[in-house]
C-alpha cells in the first residue's frame, strides 16, 4: 500500500470523518498515525475493539471523558527540565482526574467489554496529586492557602498596599496640590502606586517621576511621602516570587516522579479517545464488524461506499472463492468505477478496525497489499500521457505485488490504439495471475471481455443499464457480461436503421464495405480563369496611403499588366501593388482643371530649366554643355 492508493480510494477523507467524533487531540493523533495492518490478528483486535466501544456507547450514550485534554506539550516540557507554569498544573489535575473517571467507567464495563475494560486495570490514579496541585492552585494562580509563609507574605501585602493608598488619597484631598493633579485617582504604573500630575508642574511636586504619557501632558509620580513604603513592598513581592517558585517546584516535581505512569495513562487515554471516535461513527453509519479472512476472499452483502449519502444502491460482490480475477464491463457513468472504491476503501475501513455498512455476512480478506489504478494520471510535470503514466503505475505494482495482494484497476488498457490497448490489458490480467493477485478490472473492450469469458479463473460481472429510461442503476450482475449500448441507444435516438445494421455487421466480421461514393452527390468548387477585378483604378495625382509603410504619396503612373502603381513618396518612385494601396484623396478633388500634374514630380529649378530650353535660350544650352563637360572629365 502508498499513499497514491490512499488518495484514489478516499482513505483519508474517510479518516477525517471518523477524527472529528475525537473529543481531544490525543485520539486525533492517532488517527492520523493509524493506517491500515496486514496482520489478521491487529485487524481482529481492532474490530473487536470497535464492537465492545458500540456495544458501551449503544448501553450508555456517553463516555466521560470531560477533563481530557492533549497535555503531550506540557510533558515535553517536563523532560526538558522546565518549570511549569500554574495553568499547565491545573491541565494536568484535569487530565489526572479525568483518568480516574474513565478508569472507574471503564471497569464497570467489564461484562460487555472485556477487552477494553482490562486495559483500564494499566490506567494509575493519583487522587494526592490532583488534590495537591488543586488545593495550591486556584483560578490558575498560587492561592494564599498553599502555605502559611505565602499567606503571611500576602497579608503584609495588602496592609502595605493599604498604607500607601492612604496617604496617596491624603496627597489628592490635600487643596494644595490641587492645582498640580492632572485626573484624580491612583495609577498603577510598572508596578508602582502613582498620581497624575501636570506636566507643567512636575518640578513642584516632590517624588520620582515613572511614566510620562503619550502626549506629554501627563507625568505618573511616585510621591516621596510613599517612596519608602515602595522600597518595603517590592521587598515583600520578591518574597512572594520565591514561595510561589517553591510550591510550584514542589508540585512539579511530584508529577515528574511519576511520569512514566502518566505517560501510560496518556497513552490509554489517546486509544480509549480514538476507539469511541469509531464506535461513534460505527453508530452514525449504523454499521457492523464483518467477518475476516486471511486467503484473499472478500464477499460484499449489501455493502455501500461509506462516503456517498443520500440514495446509494447498495453493492453486492464476490472474488476470491471460484474466481481470482473479476472483469466489469458496462456503460459510462454506469458506477464501475464506485464499485473498484467501494472494494478498497471497505477493505481499507476494516483493516483499520472501523465498522462498515454491509449486511452481517459480509467477510472481507486482509491483503498485505492495496494496488489501485484508477482515474486520469496523466502527469504535465513529466511530459508523460494518461497511457504513459498508467503503464508506469501498473508497471511499479507489479514489481511490488505478491500472492497477498488486492489489485483495482479501472479502465484497463485505455489510452491507445484498441487493438493494442486491449492485448496488452490481457497480458498484463494474466501476469497478476500467475503472480496469484486477487484483481479486479473495469473496461470497455470486447477483446478482455472475451478472455474472460474462456478463462477458468476469470468471472465477467457487468453494471445493469435500465433500457427504457435509458439510465444505469448502479447495480452488478456477477457472471454477466455487460454491454455498451451503444447501438440500442443509437436506435433510440433516432438514428437511421441502415447505419445501426452496418455497425453490427462490422461489430461481427471486422469486414468493411468500400464501395465509392455516387459521383452525382459530389459538390465540386468552380473554376474561373477571369481574373479579380480591382474595384478602383487608380489616376496619376492621387493620393493614396500606403499601407506598408503607413504613409502617403502621389500616384505617378497608373496601373500596369501586374496589377502595380508608381508612387511618388519621399523623393523616389516606387511600385506598389494595388492590394497595398487604399485612396485618400482623388486627384480631381485636389488639383484645379488643366493643372500641370508634373509639377508634382519635378523640382523647380528642374523645370524651369526644361522651360528655358523649350523657347531656345543660349545660357540654358551653356549650361547644360558645361555639365557634359565635366561628367566626362
Amino acid at each position: 500500500m502508498n499513499q497514491t492508493t490512499y488518495e484514489k480510494l478516499q482513505y483519508h477523507e474517510l479518516k477525517q470523518i471518523v477524527k472529528s467524533y475525537c473529543v481531544s487531540g490525543l485520539g486525533k493523533q492517532l488517527l492520523d498515525d493509524l493506517e491500515p495492518s496486514s496482520d489478521i490478528e491487529v485487524v481482529k483486535n481492532r474490530l473487536n475493539e470497535t464492537t465492545e466501544a458500540r456495544a458501551i456507547i449503544d448501553a450508555e450514550g456517553h463516555v466521560p471523558f470531560l477533563g481530557i485534554s492533549n497535555i503531550q506539550s506540557i510533558i515535553q516540557k517536563l523532560e526538558k527540565g522546565l518549570m511549569l507554569e500554574p495553568s499547565q498544573l491545573v491541565s494536568i489535575s484535569d487530565f489526572l482526574r479525568g483518568c480516574r473517571r474513565i478508569k472507574k467507567f471503564m471497569l464497570n464495563k467489564e461484562f460487555f467489554a472485556p477487552v477494553l475494560a482490562s486495559y483500564a486495570n494499566s490506567m494509575t490514579e493519583f487522587l494526592s496529586v490532583e488534590e495537591e496541585i488543586n488545593f495550591s492552585i486556584k483560578g490558575n494562580k498560587v492561592d494564599s492557602g498553599a502555605s502559611k509563609e505565602l499567606k503571611r507574605i500576602r497579608n503584609n501585602i495588602e496592609s502595605l498596599e493599604a498604607k500607601i493608598k492612604e496617604r496617596l488619597n491624603k496627597f489628592i484631598n490635600s487643596s494644595a496640590n490641587k492645582k498640580y493633579i492632572q485626573e484624580f485617582f491612583i495609577a498603577k504604573k510598572d508596578d508602582r502606586y502613582t498620581i497624575p500630575i501636570k506636566a507643567s508642574y512636575k518640578n513642584q511636586v516632590s517624588g520620582t517621576i515613572v511614566e510620562v504619557s503619550s502626549k506629554g501632558s501627563t507625568v505618573f509620580i511616585e510621591p516621596n511621602t510613599v517612596t519608602k513604603l515602595h522600597g518595603e513592598l517590592a521587598t515583600l513581592k520578591s518574597e512572594e516570587a520565591i514561595e510561589e517558585y517553591q510550591i510550584i517546584a514542589t508540585l512539579t516535581g511530584m508529577i515528574l516522579e511519576n511520569l512514566h505512569a502518566i505517560k501510560i495513562n496518556i497513552e490509554l487515554i489517546s486509544q480509549y479517545d480514538m476507539v469511541f471516535a469509531k464506535a461513534k461513527f460505527s453508530k452514525h453509519i449504523d454499521g457492523i464488524e464483518p467477518k475476516l479472512n486471511d486467503f484473499g476472499y472478500i464477499k460484499l452483502v449489501q455493502c455501500k461506499h461509506p462516503l456517498l449519502t443520500g440514495e446509494v444502491v447498495p453493492l453486492d460482490f464476490e472474488i476470491g472463492k471460484d474466481y481470482r480475477s473479476l472483469i466489469i464491463t458496462g456503460p459510462n457513468a454506469g458506477g464501475k468505477t464506485i464499485v473498484l472504491k467501494t472494494i478498497g476503501l471497505i477493505t481499507l475501513a476494516v483493516m483499520s478496525g472501523f465498522h462498515i455498512i454491509a449486511d452481517k455476512e459480509t467477510e472481507i480478506a486482509v491483503f498485505e497489499n492495496i494496488f489501485a489504478d484508477i482515474g486520469d494520471n496523466q502527469s504535465i510535470e513529466n511530459a508523460l500521457s494518461t497511457f504513459s503514466s498508467h503503464m508506469k503505475n501498473i508497471s511499479e505494482i507489479m514489481r511490488v505485488s505478491n500472492n497477498n495482494t488486492l489489485l483495482l484497476f479501472d479502465e484497463i488498457g485505455s489510452g491507445t490504439e484498441p487493438n493494442e490497448g486491449a492485448a496488452l490489458a490481457i497480458s498484463i490480467l494474466e501476469e497478476f495471475y500467475h503472480m496469484g493477485c486477487i484483481t479486479v478490472a473495469t473496461t470497455h473492450y470486447g477483446e478482455i471481455k472475451r478472455f474472460s469469458e474462456i478463462h477458468p479463473d476469470f468471472m465477467n460481472a457487468a453494471m445493469k443499464f435500465n433500457s427504457e429510461t435509458l439510465e444505469p442503476m448502479y447495480k452488478l450482475i456477477i457472471g454477466k457480461s455487460g454491454e455498451s449500448n451503444a447501438l440500442w441507444i443509437s436506435r433510440k435516438m433516432n438514428v437511421r436503421e441502415n447505419v445501426l445494421q452496418r455497425a453490427k455487421y462490422y461489430m461481427e466480421n471486422k469486414e468493411y464495405t468500400l464501395e465509392p461514393v455516387n459521383e452525382s452527390k459530389i459538390r465540386k468548387p468552380k473554376t474561373s480563369n477571369e481574373k479579380s477585378s480591382v474595384k478602383y483604378e487608380y489616376k496619376k495625382g492621387d493620393r493614396v496611403k500606403l499601407l506598408d509603410y503607413d504613409d502617403y504619396g502621389i500616384v505617378y503612373e497608373e496601373m500596369n499588366n501586374f496589377y502595380n502603381v508608381i508612387v511618388f513618396h519621399n523623393g523616389e518612385f516606387i511600385e506598389v501593388n494595388v492590394k497595398r494601396l487604399s485612396l485618400d484623396i482623388p486627384a480631381v478633388d485636389l488639383y484645379p482643371e488643366g493643372y500641370d500634374l508634373d509639377t508634382l514630380f519635378i523640382e523647380h529649378h528642374t523645370r524651369k530649366m526644361q522651360h528655358d530650353i523649350e523657347r531656345g535660350s543660349k545660357k540654358a544650352l551653356r549650361k547644360i554643355q558645361k555639365e557634359i563637360r565635366k561628367n566626362r572629365s
